[in-house]
């Protein structure tokens, strides 16, 4: 059999739709987490902007840890030690322990590790937005809410989306360390059909193209959007 007969024949007819649906699982969870990761950024963003110190130290401590700590030790603490710390709970209120689900694992574990780095992001963007347009929405009465839904974050975002882009196809080669934990994501389930067939070159290649088509394909989708909130920005 040749390379490509082998190819055709084990990647694409016996383990094609495996892989496929471990690269849907794959986008699951980093779209989980990359939305996670922008919810607790902003908010740590605007904790550390608030000047309360308590709260400053405390933020200040979350991203220094986050980015101290290698992020497969991060995952496994927080994937390990947050198990038993959920069911240690639910043993002293009486309850039986609980099987953590390893899909919203993995997902709030990222989205933990990445909110610290998108933190810096957020924070640094909104500085870049003018003094005066904050001011202008206070001296017209809107509410802090309003501020960071119609002035914040429309206008943060053209300086923010480089770096969260960047941020995006991190987290998509970061979702394979959740392989760790056993859970079925793109690279666990190449492990598995490696492991199979004795086919380690084939399979890891294989998946490491899919991983470039699925850069490739955000790449697009990112201009799209940077296009659309770059639009009222004058050109240079």
């Amino acid at each position: 059999m040749t390379w490509f007969e082998q190819f055709l024949h084990s990647v694409v007819n016996e383990w094609g739709v495996v892989l496929l649906q471990g690269a849907l699982v794959t986008l699951e969870i980093s779209g989980g987490a990359f939305a996670l990761g922008l919810i607790i950024g902003l908010l740590v963003a605007m904790t550390k902007l608030s000047g309360k110190t308590p709260l400053v130290i405390m933020a200040n401590s979350y991203i220094t840890v986050c980015r101290a700590v290698p992020e497969l030790l991060l995952i496994l603490l927080l994937y390990y030690a947050g198990s038993d710390l959920i069911n240690a709970v639910l043993d002293w209120m009486g309850h039986d322990p609980v099987e953590i689900n390893g899909f919203a694992s993995g997902v709030v574990v990222l989205g933990i590790v990445q909110g610290a780095y998108a933190s810096e992001i957020i924070r640094g963007a909104i500085l870049a937005i003018p003094v005066g347009h904050i001011e202008a929405a206070r001296a017209f009465g809107c509410s802090r809410g309003l501020i960071v839904r119609r002035i914040l974050i429309p206008e943060m975002m053209p300086f923010a989306l480089a770096g969260l882009s960047n941020l995006w196809m991190t987290l998509l080669k970061d979702s394979a360390l959740i392989s760790v934990v056993g859970y079925n994501e793109l690279l666990f389930t190449a492990k598995q059909a490696a492991g199979s067939t004795k086919m380690y070159l084939l399979f890891f290649v294989s998946v490491g193209a899919m991983y470039l088509v699925i850069t490739l394909l955000s790449n697009l989708v990112v201009e799209r959007i940077e296009s659309r909130f770059r639009r009222w920005m004058p050109a240079h």
